[in-house]
């Protein structure tokens, strides 16, 4: 806390605990068992309650609908403004923003199962946007009911975002706070709003990717609080289900991409990098980034992945399980022990890691392949290629500014990626945007057109001489890691690649 202070923390923080330190030297250690018990839990009661506090979000139905009202206006005025169209027709432009923000996928299945039981989404994280994007999109295009969120404490350090957040029914988490007692509240706050019914959202990768891969492994803690959450309702002999939806965030271009993969460098590379600063938090970079999506033509694909229950089985709309063979099964029968339904919190941590493993399954299933993701993927797999004799440390060090991509073999790799991406769509392991089953000239235009537009270093561009180029090799290299954890690097059959020369730029 002290490392890394939030503008959004108690002014009265050291205080605090140095009162309850105080507390505990004077009134609780060297006392007899009972007098230490009772002020022990004094202690702790009033440090549940301070953190309960802090968690808990309200929700303002006048507030919420000023901001739905506010946000369709700003968006679809910024649209137009960036599109160079009549601002007086703003009002009956939806359908143009639509276009900009995408829903794709199993909308109506959760709508059903909103009515059969409580939702709760988990999604990909690669930006501090994404709270507002989903919210948003779900709520304007999708027509679903408003979710409860778990947003980051450090959405609260600006005051429009702040002010907004604490009155949308987002509960604040503190990912700087790794004590038992902190989380313990966190996970009861989870728990208890789920078996009331209240529809929720979190991030189960707990924080943005900083790597730009898709999540191969997510966090058990609040996830833990699902299927606990399934076993008290059936305690309660209600006829209610939990249903999990995954949803894959697919961007051109990510806000804060440039802070994310230095601070990963950094993570595993230590002493090579030095500690940087997130400077995108501020309403000013927002506001530039968003208008750099519309004025570009750029969009943002939310797909909404198939839905399960606690255990990680395919569900239909109607709410019913299946397990993998499509047989139907009862979720009640998994908290079952000779017939009788008990709590076992080490076989549910086990159902909590087997759905974990669903979920990450899920996000790289529904994950929308867009012409970005292709282009930055094959162009970092030639970079590496053509300087076997460097590691990854090598290659990110390479002068940018005396390198050119060969777009003879850039095809060729784009062309057989292709073919692969292909053969896993029609099996169902990956979903595929438009503009890769197109004109492969047009496939590399379109890719290099949008990625990374927003940056000052762009990650990959036409010099004025026509030349395929890079600003920034660490910029390439995240959005490359978009379609790193499918591995189809090994599978890319290479050509006589000479290795990269100097070439005037």
């Amino acid at each position: 806390m002290k490392e890394e202070p939030w503008k959004v923390d108690p002014p009265n923080e050291r205080q605090f605990w140095k009162k309850t330190q105080k507390r505990l030297v004077n009134r609780s250690l060297d006392k007899a068992d009972d007098e230490a018990e009772q002020v022990n839990q004094e202690l702790l009661s009033s440090i549940v309650y301070r953190y309960a506090e802090e968690i808990v979000g309200t929700f303002k139905k006048k507030t919420f609908l000023f901001a739905r009202r506010f946000l369709y206006l700003f968006f679809t005025r910024l649209l137009n403004t960036a599109a160079g169209r009549n601002l007086k027709r703003i009002y009956s432009r939806k359908h143009r923003l639509s276009e900009r923000l995408i829903v794709e996928g199993e909308v109506e299945a959760i709508r059903s199962l909103m009515k059969k039981g409580t939702v709760v989404v988990v999604p990909t994280h690669f930006s501090n946007l994404d709270s507002i994007l989903i919210g948003y999109a779900l709520d304007a295009f999708a027509g679903l009911p408003s979710f409860s969120y778990g947003a980051g404490l450090n959405l609260y350090n600006t005051g429009y975002t702040a002010y907004f957040m604490n009155r949308l029914g987002a509960y604040r988490v503190d990912r700087r706070k790794k004590n038992a007692i902190y989380l313990e509240t966190l996970k009861a706050m989870s728990n208890l709003s789920i078996q009331r019914g209240v529809n929720s959202l979190f991030f189960p990768g707990g924080t943005r990717s900083r790597s730009g891969e898709l999540e191969t492994k997510v966090k058990l803690g609040l996830l833990s609080t699902v299927v606990e959450a399934q076993r008290a309702v059936l305690e309660k002999e209600e006829d209610q289900k939990v249903f999990v939806v995954p949803l894959v965030l697919s961007y051109h271009f990510v806000l804060e991409a440039q802070y994310l993969i230095e601070q990963h460098l950094q993570k595993i590379g230590k002493e090579q990098y030095i500690r940087v600063k997130d400077k995108f938090n501020s309403t000013r970079s927002i506001l530039k980034f968003i208008w750099k999506l519309f004025s570009t033509g750029n969009s943002i694909t939310i797909s909404i992945g198939k839905p399960m229950d606690v255990m990680g089985n395919l569900v239909d709309e109607e709410g019913n399980s299946f397990d993998q063979y499509g047989n139907p099964i009862q979720v009640k029968d998994y908290f079952h022990t000779n017939g009788t339904l008990v709590a076992d919190l080490q076989r549910e941590s086990e159902y909590t890691k087997m759905l974990g493993e669903r979920i990450v399954e899920r996000f790289h299933k529904d994950n929308i392949v867009l012409s970005s993701h292709l282009v930055a993927f094959a162009a970092f797999q030639l970079l590496k290629r053509q300087n076997t004799h460097l590691d990854l440390y090598g290659i990110l060090r390479l002068p940018t500014d005396e390198y050119a991509f060969d777009p003879v073999f850039l095809k060729d790799i784009l062309q057989q990626l292709i073919v692969i991406l292909l053969k896993m769509e029609a099996a169902d392991e990956i979903k595929l945007s438009s503009a890769i089953h197109g004109d492969l000239d047009d496939l590399l235009n379109d890719g290099v057109k949008r990625l990374g537009s927003f940056h000052v270093l762009n990650p990959l561009k036409r010099n004025k001489k026509g030349l395929l180029v890079s600003d920034s090799f660490k910029v390439l290299y995240f959005y490359h890691n978009r379609m790193a954890t499918y591995h189809l690097d090994r599978q890319i059959v290479w050509k006589k690649v000479k290795a990269m020369a100097v070439v005037e730029i």
